[in-house]
């Protein structure tokens, strides 16, 4: 290995300490705890070492967002390969989605609540974002039903299901409910 290399690897695993640190700040006291001080003094490096890698919070709220997105879409890929009709697959997506919502609230955050800097809904949007949204469009197709766009109709259940993870998280929604939620959007939505 070159020293280049070398350094190269040095400095990804100095970015990825860098996000796991944040994120794991975020998780445990919300992103008003995430600093740059803070961050440098936990993962044992200067200031002036943080800033060689992101320019500020912003630019680390978005590199959580792309790692979060990247896990999202593994997850929503997951729930919809072990489904066998487009109800149950409807429905394995919107449990997956408010579940991921619910296990990580700062991930969540920094993905859609967050200003990270990051571009939705452009060609420059970054892949994991992209990446995401074709989790869940690649599996919603078939359920757009006659004469409806698709991508449209994937925008339409995320906002959906994004209006669930937030009113829930915010409490404003009872409880109780929750898995009757997921069942009337998957009702509705699975006409198929």
């Amino acid at each position: 290995m070159s020293v280049q290399e070398r350094k190269q690897r040095e400095r990804a695993e100095r970015e990825r300490l860098i996000v796991a640190t944040a994120r794991e700040l975020a998780e445990q006291q919300g992103w008003d705890a995430v600093t740059t001080r803070r961050l440098a003094e936990r993962i044992e490096y200067s200031q002036p070492v943080l800033y060689s890698h992101f320019r500020g919070k912003r630019e680390i709220i978005g590199a959580v967002a792309l790692e979060g997105a990247a896990e999202m879409a593994a997850a929503l890929r997951a729930a919809a390969s072990n489904t066998d009709s487009p109800r149950s697959r409807v429905t394995a997506l919107a449990c997956a989605y408010l579940d991921f919502a619910e296990r990580n609230p700062a991930v969540y955050d920094a993905m859609f609540q967050l200003d990270g800097g990051l571009a939705f809904a452009h060609e420059d949007t970054p892949e994991p974002l992209k990446d995401a949204f074709a989790a869940l469009l690649e599996n919603l197709g078939e359920v757009a039903g006659d004469g409806v766009h698709p991508g449209l109709f994937t925008e339409v259940f995320w906002a959906a299901l994004h209006g669930l993870a937030t009113l829930t998280r915010a409490g404003r929604l009872p409880p109780g409910d929750a898995e009757r939620r997921v069942e009337l959007v998957a009702d509705r939505l699975a006409i198929v």
